[in-house]
């Protein structure tokens, strides 16, 4: 392995991880991103016909246009342009690399990864979420035909398919398997589809609901999956339903030991927030910042691409400065 030198490593090569290195660039920092999928990989993982909830100009970095053919643009769109935006700039980002381990030694940090060694006064986390789910913690919940993520409609056509969870990830799967043929179940731990469901779908899944196009069990939770039936815990009782595929729509979590690791404190309580300053975002370990969705631990619904885009220019501000 070789050693390379920055300025700055930034981790993560979403959206905020590319604003933070056009910001690096641009201001003379020497750096790299390090990701270890795809350019923006959390968002090639989004279902095929996602929709942001976000306008186009708020998606947008370094104040470079996002055109879109809707107000809201789609997941391909975003894939496009967050592409163009590190092409056409020339960003030095490192695909498909991993990092292993983030050891501070004296001044420097070593940052060893699958492929190679980094050294570095500076350490952006843009890490996001969307790689660890929250799993149910049942039985068969190992089965071959569980899965936390949902990509495409095509594949559940003319299956009984189970859909568990209330946000927006659930709710979109839940109607777009319906209208490609699936039999669709809900299963919601709470009294009502969740309230952050995107405005314009949030009234299409309750009249299906209502109209018996979709089943849905309220106050209820999967107890147990079997090859081709689950149980579902309902304030009626046990109810057993014949079922093809499940899809655990849960909600993902940030990878907390990979900050505990690094030295990075978090809350005691539930919420599991790492510590950093609201000012210049750098935590506890100095010479080490955070950006983005990973500042609100648990709380994943608190930040986005729009209200954490100034991170980039707050973190390279005060780096500069010192």
């Amino acid at each position: 392995m070789k050693m390379n030198w920055y300025d700055v490593v930034i981790i993560g090569g979403g959206p905020i991880g590319i604003a933070c290195g056009l910001e690096a660039k641009n201001k003379g920092l020497s750096y790299v991103i390090i990701e270890k999928g795809p350019i923006v990989n959390s968002l090639y993982k989004y279902p095929t016909n996602m929709q942001f909830f976000s306008s186009s100009e708020k998606l947008e970095i370094n104040e470079i246009p996002f055109i879109s053919k809707e107000a809201k643009p789609s997941r391909s769109e975003a894939l496009e342009y967050y592409r163009r935006i590190t092409t056409s700039n020339k960003l030095a980002i490192n695909l498909f690399e991993k990092v292993n381990s983030v050891i501070k030694n004296d001044d420097f940090f070593d940052v060893k990864t699958d492929k190679n060694t980094y050294k570095s006064k500076n350490i952006v986390v843009a890490t996001g979420f969307y790689d660890i789910p929250k799993t149910l913690h049942i039985k068969g919940e190992e089965l071959e035909k569980v899965s936390h993520y949902y990509k495409d409609p095509h594949f559940y056509a003319g299956q009984k398919v189970a859909i568990v969870g209330a946000s927006n990830s659930a709710i979109d799967a839940a109607l777009e398997c319906y209208r490609k043929g699936a039999e669709v179940t809900l299963v919601i731990r709470g009294a009502e589809v969740g309230q952050r469901v995107k405005y314009w779908v949030r009234p299409d899944i309750i009249n299906r609901i209502e109209e018996g196009s979709i089943k849905a069990f309220y106050n209820s939770e999967v107890i147990e999956i079997k090859d081709k039936e689950i149980n579902i815990e309902t304030p009626k009782g046990i109810e057993t339903i014949q079922n093809d595929f499940v899809l655990a729509l849960t909600g993902y979590k940030p990878n907390f030991s990979f900050l505990q690791n690094m030295g990075i404190q978090l809350s005691k309580d539930d919420k599991k927030i790492p510590f950093y300053n609201a000012e210049t975002m750098e935590t506890n370990v100095k010479g080490i910042y955070l950006a983005g969705v990973i500042c609100g631990g648990m709380e994943t619904h608190k930040w986005f691409i729009e209200n954490s885009r100034i991170h980039a220019k707050m973190i390279v501000k005060n780096i500069l400065e010192n």
